[in-house]
């Protein structure tokens, strides 16, 4: 018998995240993700994932000064983000997102299109439930 419990990322996977195009501006990303109130964003081309962009990414922007009106999604995009497929199990999606220090992981659907989302809060809440006993 396994000795860890036998969870699929779908139950924690935040459903049709929100998204932007590779040519989104740098002010449109910024005040979608405040607006949102999101800490991630897929990026996308021809709608499939290309990037995503993270709140850390608009921070270094800002502290840097940079020019934001000439700035676009895919020049300040994460290339390649880390991609799983729906069906994935949650304890090797969290291993590696711990093991490359990162903050999300997007789920990919059959036709390699996404899916959703699954992020550092999703797995704390992942925990949370494991430990109240709330899944089997």
């Amino acid at each position: 018998m396994n000795k860890y419990l036998d969870i699929l990322i779908d139950e924690f996977t935040s459903p049709a995240p929100i998204t932007v195009d590779i040519n989104e501006s740098v002010e449109k990303i910024f005040g979608l993700m405040t607006e949102e109130g999101i800490r991630h964003l897929p990026v996308l081309n021809n709608g499939k994932p290309v990037g995503i962009i993270s709140e850390r990414d608009l921070s270094m922007i800002r502290l840097l000064n940079t020019e934001e009106e000439d700035l676009t999604a895919e020049r300040i995009m994460t290339k390649n983000p880390f991609c799983v497929n729906a069906g994935s199990q949650l304890e090797e999606v969290a291993y590696e997102m711990s093991r490359r220090k990162i903050g999300s992981a997007l789920v990919l659907n059959e036709e390699n299109k996404l899916d959703g989302i699954f992020t550092s809060t999703d797995g704390l809440n992942a925990l949370i439930e494991i430990i109240r006993g709330d899944l089997q």
